[in-house]
């Protein structure tokens, strides 16, 4: 689940160590001045404890309009442009799953083609003693390297096509936690891979915080719900359209988590990839309402995916409406909501109507290769 940026407790972020309303550069003179004075103060025995009292303790404000607080209140971030990344980002990932698509059915046309003429010349010329002959001359670490290509391959083949695609979400999770392993990387981690609307890099980290994880189990947990529920959310939309609502889901999860923060004034950071899990799952249990799911501790207990879906959205309102900070509940809701609308509105609106769209993309790319294959001769 989304956990809070907690977990870095000695990273030197201004939102974890120290208060909203004091800036960086404002803390940084501020300590300074406090230790330069104590030092001064050290050196002058004969200054009384009054005088020190007056000079380090903050003057209270004047009354009326001209009084001026030591610190300036902060100002609350707009989310305007979080919004519109949002927005664009949401409309370009179902654009290029829509080419991808399309480029797929193409490619798998054409390797069928080329598939059929390379087994007619694999049938017209076999010849088992050849191949038996060029085993024979392989060193014993070439073929145990065939071997374990052969296992490998004989593994990622028997995988279901939603798992395949999972495999490779699993992949950059890990990736980037070894990165919040290496010193050097810290700031760039916590500027990038930290969602948090009081940090002045707020758009990008909406979609990269979706594969961060600080914590071993918390990526683990996340990444088992979405290999269990891959092959379902890929049989139900394709590979295509599943990662654009994985990838969409992220973005509008943190665009939530982004309003209740700004709309209750606590400004801490999240990371985590559970706001679009949360839609994968919420997905298949309004597809499949009825279909059984269980516990991997507790075998025995077993109940249907609506029942779950209601307990874990109950779960997130309430932690939502009693501030619960442990998880960050309102990208739960986000992320489960929109699975939710997708599956039952969502669909029918984006993607059954991405006809127009292909068949531009279709006359783009067949008037660019047919200028390319007429400016050939010209050139030569």
């Amino acid at each position: 689940m989304a956990w809070r940026g907690c977990v870095v407790k000695w990273a030197n972020t201004e939102f974890i160590k120290y208060p909203n309303n004091i800036s960086r550069s404002s803390r940084h003179n501020y300590y300074n001045q406090q230790r330069s004075g104590f030092r001064r103060e050290a050196k002058k025995p004969e200054v009384k404890k009054e005088n020190v009292t007056q000079q380090t303790k903050p003057s209270p404000p004047e009354d009326g309009p001209s009084g001026t607080p030591p610190h300036p209140a902060r100002r609350m971030p707009t989310l305007f442009r979080p919004l519109m990344f949002t927005v664009g980002f949401t409309g370009c990932s179902f654009g290029a799953a829509a080419i991808l698509q399309y480029e797929a059915v193409k490619s798998r046309l054409q390797t069928a083609k080329d598939g059929e003429e390379i087994e007619k010349l694999v049938q017209g010329s076999q010849d088992m003693t050849y191949w038996h002959d060029w085993w024979n001359h392989l060193s014993n670490a070439q073929r145990q390297l065939i071997l374990l290509i052969s296992i490998v391959d004989d593994f990622w083949n028997g995988l279901t096509e939603g798992q395949r695609t999972a495999t490779g979400i699993i992949a950059m999770n890990a990736a980037v936690l070894c990165c919040w392993r290496i010193p050097s990387m810290q700031k760039t981690m916590i500027k990038y891979f930290m969602s948090n609307p009081a940090s002045k890099t707020r758009c990008l980290p909406m979609i990269l915080s979706c594969f961060s994880h600080y914590s071993i189990v918390h990526m683990v947990a996340n990444m088992y719900v979405l290999w269990m529920f891959s092959s379902g959310i890929v049989s139900l939309l394709g590979k295509e359209q599943f990662l654009a609502v994985y990838l969409s889901a992220g973005v509008i999860s943190t665009m939530v988590s982004y309003a209740c923060k700004t709309a209750t004034g606590r400004f801490y950071p999240s990371l985590g990839a559970s706001g679009a899990v949360m839609a994968v799952l919420a997905a298949v249990c309004t597809k499949v309402p009825e279909a059984k799911l269980g516990i991997i501790f507790l075998p025995v207990v077993t109940f249907t995916a609506g029942n779950a879906l209601k307990a874990l959205v109950a779960i997130d309102t309430t932690g939502l409406m009693l501030g619960w900070r442990f998880f960050d509940h309102a990208a739960h809701l986000g992320g489960a909501l929109f699975g939710i609308w997708y599956v039952t509105y969502g669909h029918k609106l984006m993607w059954r109507k991405r006809e127009p769209f292909v068949k531009l993309w279709h006359d783009m790319r067949s008037t660019g290769s047919r200028g390319s294959g007429s400016g050939g001769p010209g050139h030569s």
